[in-house]
């Protein structure tokens, strides 16, 4: 009530120095405040309240209002929630990006891993269906042996290692992978003034900590939650689809190699 009564800076109960500085809006604090023109105005720090003090004209609005930052949402929920479809529909509808970070992070490996990885993805390896050298043509073998020399091994860096570790194992992301990551979506374009859905993150404790102790808001967190049934309805006969493609491809293969072995001994 009292809130009410006061009058309230262009910023409302936002900072305006991490408005202005990190186009966020940061909650203030009432023991960070200070009166300026007959207005009150609310900071997230001692430090951005002196800032503020030193040069105050720098932060409040002249001519025109100031500008508030796009929409930035957070959509979480479990594996098969339905997170990747809403925020889809989402970024059509309010014209934003939708960044899935699993995703993300895959484009950022992949030219160095060739294919995507993780759990799921690293039941069906190419190499496990490799015709052996002594089994192939002599002219397809050589082939082959030209091609392999041709290739070059790839290192991964100490980042990408990191990032391949938490798409195969989910281990957690440090703060200097992430640094290198999650903070353009909030400070460069296109997605400054755009705005965007981020999509799967965060995941942890730690990585929504990360995100607050680096200024770096959402507008709103959103939560799916769905029950574990429609989770299995959801999720399984996509997953038994690809389990009998598995098998019905590794008969094929044994098939093939019984057939080889049996044209070698003739």
């Amino acid at each position: 009530t009292k809130q009410k009564k006061r009058h309230m800076g262009d910023t409302k109960h936002f900072c305006p120095v991490s408005l202005k500085e990190n186009f966020v809006l940061y909650p203030g604090l009432q023991e960070h405040a200070a009166k300026y023109k007959e207005k009150i105005y609310y900071f997230s720090t001692s430090e951005y309240k002196d800032k503020f003090l030193k040069n105050p004209e720098e932060y409040v609005a002249h001519s025109e209002p100031l500008q508030a930052p796009p929409l930035r949402v957070c959509l979480l929920g479990i594996h098969g929630a339905g997170k990747s479809t809403c925020a889809r529909q989402i970024a059509d509808k309010l014209g934003i990006f939708h960044i899935q970070f699993e995703e993300y992070l895959q484009e950022l490996i992949l030219p160095k891993t060739k294919r995507k990885v993780g759990p799921s993805l690293d039941e069906d390896n190419e190499d496990d269906y490799k015709i052996p050298k002594e089994l192939e043509d002599s002219s397809q073998a050589t082939t082959d042996t030209e091609k392999e020399g041709n290739k070059e091994e790839v290192k991964l860096t100490g980042e990408e290692e990191a990032i391949k570790a938490n798409l195969v194992g989910n281990t957690e992301l440090p703060p200097e992978v992430l640094g290198k990551i999650v903070p353009d979506w909030w400070k460069k374009e296109p997605f400054r003034s755009t705005g965007f859905i981020l999509d799967g993150f965060p995941r942890t404790v730690d990585e929504a900590t990360y995100l607050s102790e680096q200024g770096l808001y959402p507008d709103v967190a959103v939560y799916i939650q769905v029950e574990e049934d429609d989770i299995l309805v959801r999720l399984l006969p996509p997953r038994l689809k690809a389990w009998k493609d598995r098998r019905r491809r590794k008969k094929e293969y044994k098939k093939k190699l019984k057939e080889l072995k049996a044209k070698k001994r003739v």
